[in-house]
């Protein structure tokens, strides 16, 4: 028994060092030049709650949102437009006639904003085992996105999760999405984290029985098929600010070398940034925040160079704009939009 208890504390004393060593490098990837190129360009893009869609903001509200697109320079809003169920239907305020009148104000007051309808399925387990969505599914809701379009979203922002590496349903999804749009429609997609090494994903997957990562393979596939991905900034489970940092430098570094590709060079790329409050969003975590998140984006993008990143429609996304409080707006502004260095 004390053979035992002494390789118990050994396994142990090792993975804590294995640990240790992984948040320093982490850490030590959250420092180095900011590039003046890599900052806002207007490809800025913005979630919103149903609340818009439902009747239940005004013109207050309204005029609060229009100061702050206009101001920062955002391109493109994903507007919570309903949820997807396990047979691909969607149920929500995408086609309802308070839904039609935002998107009437949008179209007149900010004309060169592209509203989205975001449609968001959560789920457990691989999608491997059992796909997502069967093939009648993907018929359901293809048509539901076809139908947002119809209805005077400029596309859809797509947001299933998780989807595993490799699960070809998911490509074939959007390529049925895509096609039931039209080709004047934006397919938006937001991905899962991409793996910090490779093969990252195994043990996480072993331990956790979850997707947390993709590949930057897959990563490329689905870029194939959309028009802009988005990198999640939140949910990273790093425990301290400097690891988070890290994390999102090599989100970065990571997706500008998956999507360095001729098959995924028009596909534009946004990095999320955590503004939410509540479980309704995601998990909570002490360590992510605007600030960090936004340096380390152009942290690096700086590191994986210009003709990666200054060349391609690159931008951030901020989880959710409704919910950003007053000090993470100036933080985009200061960190992003208008950056002093």
């Amino acid at each position: 028994m004390k053979w035992l208890l002494k390789r118990v504390a050994a396994g142990v004393a090792a993975l804590l060092v294995v640990v240790v060593a992984a948040g320093a490098l982490l850490g030590m990837r959250f420092s180095g030049d900011k590039a003046d190129w890599a900052a806002g360009a207007g490809g800025d893009a913005a979630w919103l709650s149903g609340e818009w869609l439902a009747g239940e903001r005004g013109q207050d509200d309204r005029d609060a949102l229009k100061a702050r697109v206009e101001r920062a320079g955002i391109g493109e809003l994903y507007v919570l437009a309903g949820t997807i169920g396990a047979d691909g239907t969607v149920e929500g305020a995408g086609g309802s006639e308070e839904a039609a009148a935002f998107l009437a104000w949008a179209d007149e007051e900010l004309p060169d904003v592209r509203v989205l309808a975001w449609l968001r399925h959560r789920a457990d387990g691989s999608s491997l085992v059992e796909d997502r969505f069967d093939e009648q599914g993907r018929e359901e809701l293809a048509a539901a996105a076809g139908g947002m379009a119809e209805a005077g979203f400029a596309g859809v922002h797509l947001d299933v999760a998780p989807v595993s590496v490799n699960d070809p349903s998911y490509p074939a999804l959007l390529k049925a999405v895509g096609e039931e749009m039209g080709d004047d429609a934006v397919l938006s997609v937001q991905a899962l984290p991409v793996e910090l090494v490779p093969g990252l994903r195994v043990p996480y997957f072993a331990i956790d029985r979850g997707e947390r990562y993709w590949s930057k393979g897959y990563l490329r596939r689905v870029a194939e098929h959309t028009d802009v991905v988005v990198i999640p900034g939140h949910g990273s489970g790093m425990p301290v600010g400097s690891m988070y940092g890290g994390y999102m430098v090599r989100q970065v570094e990571e997706a500008a070398e998956a999507l360095d590709d001729d098959r995924a060079e028009d596909t534009a790329v946004r990095f999320g940034i955590p503004s939410y409050e509540g479980g309704e969003w995601g998990p909570e975590s002490g360590s992510e925040d605007a600030a960090t998140a936004l340096e380390a984006v152009r942290i690096g993008m700086t590191k994986a160079g210009a003709p990666r990143m200054r060349d391609r429609d690159t931008g951030v996304a901020l989880y959710l704009l409704d919910t950003a409080s007053d000090e993470e707006w100036d933080a985009y502004m200061s960190e992003w939009v208008e950056p002093s260095g």
